[in-house]
């Protein structure tokens, strides 16, 4: 059995989709369940996937920073980028891994996008801007601004990328020439965030090549609209999604099972 935890999102998650159907093509026994977990629940929950002998489990927002300390072990990237989005079991043992950074730098390679040499522009400072800034260093920008409400959190994933911070009330009063802005934030419509919305109204990218929101399935999307808006390239979440569910499924079961299967689920699934 697989899972994945969240809070109330996780019931709009497009997994338990993708990864039913392909477990039934490629004849993988098991299921794939949504778990809405309360914040003060976190090791409770862990210890149910020892209880109830979950083989792995993907962990969305806001979560991937909170499950560290209840695992028995964690993967070098994982441990470098600070956020865990998928767990495997072993026995009793838990190991927490990061394919949110090999699914978007799949999913870059998918696009023939190479940010090498080029500025990246990350908005969060959550555990998802964390491994959008470790695949951007990975693979050589050369230069990464994180954006944050809190200076403290965009300083902390700034340094681990060697980039520079910016609070997002000051975004606008500097000049960045960004060639691909990453949205790690958890707002993609004007109901989400007033003032991310605004923001990215003013928001001046005259270089811009890419702009891609990690979020999915946002109706009025705002970053979409701005791309659309200034001939910008525009990729949302749901490309990540094919790869990164593609390397959990391999962690859990030892299965190299191809992207286009991946694909097809999703598809069926929208």
């Amino acid at each position: 059995m697989f899972c994945i935890l969240s809070d109330e999102r996780v019931f709009s998650s497009k997994s338990p989709a993708i990864f039913n159907q392909v477990m039934k093509q490629t004849g993988i026994n098991g299921s794939y369940v949504p778990f809405m977990v309360q914040p003060d629940k976190i090791g409770e929950a862990m210890s149910s996937l020892r209880a109830l002998n979950i083989t792995g489990a993907n962990v969305a927002v806001p979560y991937k920073e909170s499950v560290a300390p209840f695992m028995d072990s964690v993967s070098e990237s994982a441990e470098i980028i600070g956020a865990i989005n998928t767990i495997a079991r072993n026995k009793d043992k838990l190991k927490g891994y990061n394919t949110n950074a090999i699914g978007l730098m799949d999913a870059l390679e998918e696009i023939q996008f190479d940010p090498a040499g080029k500025t990246a522009l990350i908005l969060g400072a959550g555990g998802a801007a964390k491994a959008a800034a470790f695949v951007l260093k990975w693979l050589k920008a050369d230069k990464i601004f994180v954006v944050g409400h809190s200076e403290a959190k965009a300083r902390q994933v700034a340094v681990r990328a060697s980039g520079e911070f910016l609070i997002l009330d000051e975004l606008l009063e500097h000049d960045i020439p960004a060639n691909i802005l990453i949205n790690a934030t958890t707002a993609s419509s004007r109901d989400e965030s007033e003032e991310l919305a605004d923001i990215s109204e003013k928001l001046q990218l005259p270089q811009c090549e890419l702009i891609f929101d990690l979020n999915y399935g946002r109706a009025n999307n705002f970053w979409q609209k701005k791309a659309d808006k200034n001939g910008i390239k525009f990729r949302d979440g749901l490309l990540t999604l094919i790869h990164q569910a593609k390397n959990s499924l391999s962690l859990w079961t030892g299965l190299e099972i191809e992207t286009d299967a991946f694909r097809k689920a999703l598809e069926d699934a929208v």
